[in-house]
């Protein structure tokens, strides 16, 4: 099932994947209406949510689209769908900075790809160095997350052959492959991500775990195993 609305030839296509996310979905496309009047084309995927967030997305995006569920199949099926040159990946609960579209193609204009630092909203008090450091990291590493925002020329996205169609670290691995084009564009105007999931379980908790998945991917492991034990350690007291 696909709807779709805008017939203008955009300069930016934002594509965004969502689940059964129909409390925040409005507020998280009204969020990007700067950057449709910018240029840019909203595409949002839906992965098989049971609840209202197809027809609560319908009227606020250029395009809704169905996909097999999984972040990488649904990101892909979005690129694949897209009209124009330059790509953005947005998490549904990550807001972009002002003038995100002129940002990204100037950014663009000199590398093949790049991100956003990201600033990590929420109450606890240790959520801001939990973002220096995820920032700090990825200038360190070349390596980006999905909560930062992942923008690349279309050509580099499909020289490098897409998001790999894995459960987990599909950004790792997508970074990894983009970074043999060139290094990325690290800007510091920062996105602003919902920090829900580091309260939930404690942002050192969660940044260990991750740290802990990560380093046991590099070592080679599987990232279906690894999507099994993020899911349990997450959500274990």
């Amino acid at each position: 099932m696909v709807y779709a609305f805008n017939v203008t030839e955009p300069v930016l296509s934002i594509v965004v994947p969502v689940l059964d996310e129909e409390r925040g979905i409005v507020a998280a496309l009204d969020a990007l209406r700067e950057a449709r009047d910018a240029g840019a084309e909203l595409i949002v995927v839906d992965g098989g949510s049971r609840d209202a967030t197809v027809p609560l997305a319908a009227p606020h995006a250029d395009s809704v689209l169905q996909s097999p569920r999984g972040r990488a199949r649904q990101m892909n099926a979005g690129a694949l769908a897209a009209r124009a040159p330059l790509l953005l990946f947005l998490h549904a609960d990550t807001r972009l900075p002002p003038r995100a579209v002129d940002t990204v193609r100037e950014a663009l204009a000199r590398r093949a790809w790049g991100r956003f630092d990201v600033r990590i909203q929420g109450t606890h008090r240790m959520l801001p160095m939990v973002a220096w450091c995820m920032n700090l990291r990825s200038r360190l590493t070349g390596i980006a997350t999905g909560d930062q925002a992942i923008f690349v020329r279309r050509e580099a996205f499909e020289a490098a052959g897409g998001f790999p169609d894995i459960p987990l670290m599909e950004d790792v691995a997508l970074s990894r492959a983009l970074k043999r084009v060139s290094p990325p564009a690290c800007l510091h105007s920062p996105v602003t991500t919902s920090g829900r999931r580091w309260e939930r379980t404690g942002p050192w908790r969660t940044v260990l775990l991750m740290w802990r998945l990560r380093l046991a991917y590099a070592l080679g492991a599987d990232p279906r195993g690894l999507a099994r034990r993020y899911e349990v350690e997450r959500t274990s007291s």
